[in-house]
């Protein structure tokens, strides 16, 4: 569908040559005679490119433009003009007009104008939409002290380019952390970069890391730069980094230490200044004395260390974390009743933030606008989805058989799912089953 074009300009024949020329494009021009037409057109319908002439029967033009680039109107306007008026059409660019003719118009040159301000727009509407996405994705540190810690150490980690370790559960924010760094610091302009080593093992990981030579192996056909090369300048981010293999972790600490690389089947040694930031939900300290993960990369990647604590310990904070992301959703706490609001302090939130974002989002997409949020659209979290409690005994139970009912008990709230559990217990899979057969229990 061609862009819509408004069109203000009292001379008749002007407006007849005008949308004549377009139509046969496919352009859908609205015609205006007068500035007050002109608005009345602009109440109905929302127009891609405006076309303007200085001297208007109800007004000026110049006024116009003024008006519209105050109220944030990213539209593209072009100025036409005679050719005494030179001066007010440089006026018109100041402004905010995007470019200007002179009169009588050539057609085909208004054409490319057209195209070059349409471009120009829609790059604008990018740019605004990038910067609000952006801002959309800030990061709430709340007012509990373990947040203050962790935005103290944050702040001193986007002030200097020293490798940043980010460390929490699933779903605490660690992404959004580590792009609030990146934003922060002098790097921002460049570019932030990021991966999850986990979706990637061995050579996949390399290749994806450091680039490919052409010929390196049968289907590259090309060189291929990697998301180091990319990340220069710019920021690095590995996520999950304890599930990076160890023919991998070989290579990335040798990159660390001189900064040099080399693609996969190339002998050339490449250069990237970086800044690294890594996060986990696995404890790499333990991965570490178990040999899985090395030691000397773990100290080198632990510099700056920021733990992202669950929202089951940051009750204090709670309400306010709901508030702000009602509000990010375009909504208010006000829409909350007293047993909803009772219901979402109650629960223990094992998918940290990212759940509680969708609980929410999803509740607010089930309410009509205005309307409060009803404990029915909350179904998901209410009743059975707490973490069971171990019962306390009487008799004291021993280490084995307190593992034994915590595993039973994360086991259970995730449905018997494994990789989940796992996950909440912070355990490899493999780790989880090899427990499960020491303690004697069944495996699901």
């Amino acid at each position: 569908m061609k862009p819509q074009i408004l069109l203000i300009e009292d001379c008749a024949v002007t407006r007849f040559g005008v949308v004549r020329y377009f139509s046969k494009d496919g352009y859908q021009i609205s015609e205006a005679g007068s500035l007050a037409e002109a608005a009345r057109l602009m109440v109905e319908k929302r127009f891609d490119l405006i076309i303007i002439d200085i001297n208007l029967p109800d007004g000026n033009g110049l006024d116009f433009i003024s008006a519209e680039r105050e109220a944030q109107n990213l539209v593209p306007i072009i100025v036409v003009t005679g050719a005494g008026d030179i001066p007010l059409a440089v006026e018109a660019m100041q402004r905010g007009a995007d470019n200007f003719l002179t009169k009588p118009l050539d057609m085909p040159t208004l054409s490319i104008s057209v195209a070059k301000s349409l471009e120009l727009g829609k790059l604008k509407r990018q740019s605004v939409a990038r910067k609000r996405l952006e801002k959309q994705q800030g990061i709430f540190f709340g007012v509990g002290p373990e947040m203050q810690e962790v935005q103290q150490i944050a702040r001193v980690a986007a002030d200097n380019g020293h490798p940043v370790l980010i460390t929490g559960e699933t779903g605490t924010g660690k992404g959004m952390l580590a792009k609030w760094v990146h934003q922060q610091g002098s790097r921002a302009p460049y570019e932030f970069v990021e991966l999850n080593c986990s979706s990637l093992r061995g050579e996949m990981l390399a290749r994806e890391l450091f680039g490919t030579q052409r010929g390196a192996y049968t289907s590259a056909d090309q060189d291929r730069r990697g998301l180091v090369d990319i990340a220069d300048h710019g920021s690095l981010f590995l996520d999950e980094i304890g599930d990076m293999s160890s023919e991998v972790q070989a290579q990335f600490l040798k990159l660390l230490e001189d900064k040099t690389y080399r693609r996969l089947g190339d002998v050339k040694l490449q250069k990237s200044d970086f800044r690294l930031i890594c996060a986990t939900h696995r404890d790499l300290n333990a991965l570490s004395a178990e040999g899985v993960f090395r030691q000397d990369l773990f100290y080198r990647i632990n510099l700056i260390h920021i733990h992202l604590p669950p929202l089951r310990e940051r009750r204090d904070d709670l309400m306010a974390i709901i508030t702000y992301l009602l509000a990010q959703l375009g909504s208010t706490e006000q829409l909350l009743t007293d047993e909803v609001r009772d219901l979402l302090l109650s629960y223990d939130w094992p998918g940290n933030i990212r759940e509680m974002r969708n609980v929410l989002e999803r509740a607010l997409l089930l309410t009509p606008p205005g309307g409060m949020l009803r404990q029915s659209l909350f179904s998901c979290i209410n009743g059975g989805q707490r973490l069971p409690q171990i019962p306390l005994s009487v008799e004291p139970q021993t280490v084995q058989q307190v593992e034994t009912a915590h595993i039973q008990a994360v086991l259970a709230q995730h449905g018997g799912n494994v990789d989940k559990a796992a996950k909440a217990l912070n355990l490899s899979r493999a780790t989880l089953y090899r427990r499960l057969k020491q303690l004697n229990q069944p495996t699901p």
